[in-house]
């Protein structure tokens, strides 16, 4: 037991252990590549049997050390190449690596690999052990000849081999399951198998590389990569403080042929069908609906103040019955002498009985009281509301109790599928050429769909029509005759009636006027 005191003894095992581990781990990764091949139940099985044949080979080959100096004569010669049977085993080798790393690494740039999915095709196991078992082989001859240069006591060569197949074996599990899921990191070492394929054919050439530089190359590629796997968790780290219905909105968007509202031109969108292809454009134009619905504030989709039609109970039965009869609508609100003074909301056809009956228009309005929701609340809180309402339209206020507009079902439907006007409106948005006529209270989130345009609406912003963002962006309420440039699109003002914009026509603005402007 004398020897267990030298320090050299311990110094040449813990070097031993370390560079037996660090031969020894592409080896683990390509059996973690291999054993992935199997189903699920068997891969731990696999990889237990690699590394105890790999364990098994490699004291084999330590107690063969007479043998394998042998291998170091030349068996033949071929022009200026003289090959022994280590030669031999190293270009067996280098090949088998070269080819099964070629092999897996085009199947996983084709995207032929079919990780995850329920008819994947499974390898077989003795087809897989097969092969670790030529691995280990390769990896076995260049660990023990490693060995054997370093130490010269057997019992050290064989208790670090054991140790460090062990660390192999217990670190195994985990970092087969790292590789596994994450693609690149498989990617970045089957391209580390290529490379040591062909620094084995070298060798069996008798062209040799020193391991110093397979390693300095080995472990920058592991630090980019370590770098590209970070940046990776805080993109996605980042990306799982957005709201779920944002990121859900946007995966459908770009499925459907769209982009992202901050998205480049140029940015790849992957691999989707063309929305002509996958979608209909009504059909986009109504999904596209449904996932802006929830970002969308009342206001955007209700009938403003300036548009609703009421009556003034003040006024006598008969002028009351002409104004039903002239207006299309089917629900009105009944008020007294202002719009705020709000009594109740009935229907056209009642309130018309009513007065023929000689009804106090008071009290026939007070038994359908209305339904009042604040202007803050959201479009999918709204549905709730008007699935009570029965059919009655919804009355938006604001914070002081000042009528805003109203909501009805229907303006939830046009928010969702476009505008389906009344006998008495014209479309807000109307085709003219290659340009559009658009009404100043027009909504934007309906204009970005007709214009199929991404940037008009921001939810920071306190305004939702066309006029709103054309106020804005001038600073002062423009005539008639301006134009303003936002948005690779052109906004002429047509009409401006009571401070108010009217109408404003819409123009692309053509990729070479944005050309001649920059030069």
């Amino acid at each position: 037991m004398e020897f267990l005191m030298d320090p050299s003894i311990w110094v040449g095992l813990l070097t031993l252990v370390v560079l037996e581990i660090v031969l020894g781990i592409d080896n683990l990764v390509f059996i973690a590549i291999l054993a992935d091949k199997l189903p699920p139940k068997q891969r731990d099985k696999a990889r237990i049997i690699g590394l105890s044949l790999a364990l098994i080979m490699r004291l084999g080959l330590l107690s063969l050390i007479s043998w394998m100096v042998k291998l170091t004569t030349p068996l033949f010669s071929i022009a200026q190449f003289s090959f022994s049977g280590r030669d031999l085993i190293l270009l067996v080798g280098g090949l088998f690596l070269l080819f099964k790393a070629t092999t897996e690494l085009h199947e996983r740039l084709e995207g032929h690999d079919e990780q995850g999915t329920p008819n994947r095709g499974y390898a077989s196991f003795w087809s897989v052990v097969a092969q670790i078992v030529v691995l280990d082989a390769v990896f076995s001859l260049d660990a023990v000849i490693t060995a054997v240069g370093m130490v010269n006591n057997l019992a050290v060569m064989m208790t670090a081999v054991v140790i460090a197949m062990g660390v192999m074996l217990l670190a195994s599990k985990s970092l087969t399951r790292f590789v596994n899921n994450h693609p690149t990191v498989v990617v970045l070492c089957l391209s580390f198998l290529l490379m040591i394929g062909l620094s084995l054919i070298a060798e069996g050439f008798g062209f040799h590389i020193p391991k110093g530089y397979l390693y300095a190359a080995i472990g920058f590629s592991i630090l980019i990569e370590l770098f590209n796997q970070i940046a990776r968790r805080n993109f996605l780290k980042s990306q799982s403080t957005r709201p779920m219905r944002e990121r859900t909105a946007e995966a459908i968007q770009r499925l459907m042929g769209g982009k992202r509202q901050h998205q480049n031109e140029d940015e790849p969108v992957g691999d989707v069908l063309p929305a002509s292809e996958a979608f209909a454009e009504e059909e986009r134009h109504m999904i596209t609906g449904v996932l802006t619905l929830a970002s969308r504030s009342l206001r955007s989709i209700m009938t403003p103040r300036t548009e609703i039609s009421w009556v003034d109970c003040e006024k006598s039965p008969a002028e009351i019955r002409n104004q039903l009869l002239d207006t299309p609508h089917s629900l009105f609100p009944i008020c007294r002498h202002s719009l705020d003074d709000l009594i109740g909301v009935v229907r056209a056809k009642d309130l018309l009985v009513a007065l023929e009956n000689g009804e106090s228009i008071v009290a026939f309005a007070e038994k359908t009281p209305p339904i009042v929701v604040p202007e803050t609340m959201d479009v999918i809180n709204l549905l709730a509301v008007l699935r009570k309402a029965k059919g009655r339209l919804v009355v938006v206020s604001n914070e002081f109790g000042v009528i805003q507009g109203l909501v009805t079902p229907l303006d939830v439907l046009e928010a969702i599928a476009g505008e389906f006007p009344d006998e008495d409106e014209t479309p807000d948005v109307i085709a003219d050429g290659e340009s559009w006529i658009a009404k100043g209270g027009t909504d934007l989130h309906l204009l970005q769909q007709i214009l199929d345009v991404k940037n008009l609406v921001n939810a920071d912003d306190d305004f939702a029509s066309l006029a709103g963002l054309l106020l804005s962006k001038s600073g002062q309420m423009p005539v008639a005759g301006e134009v303003i440039e936002m948005a690779s699109l052109h906004f002429e003002i047509l009409e401006v009636t009571d401070y108010r914009i009217e109408r404003v026509r819409i123009t692309r603005i053509k990729s070479e006027d944005v050309w001649d402007e920059n030069h």
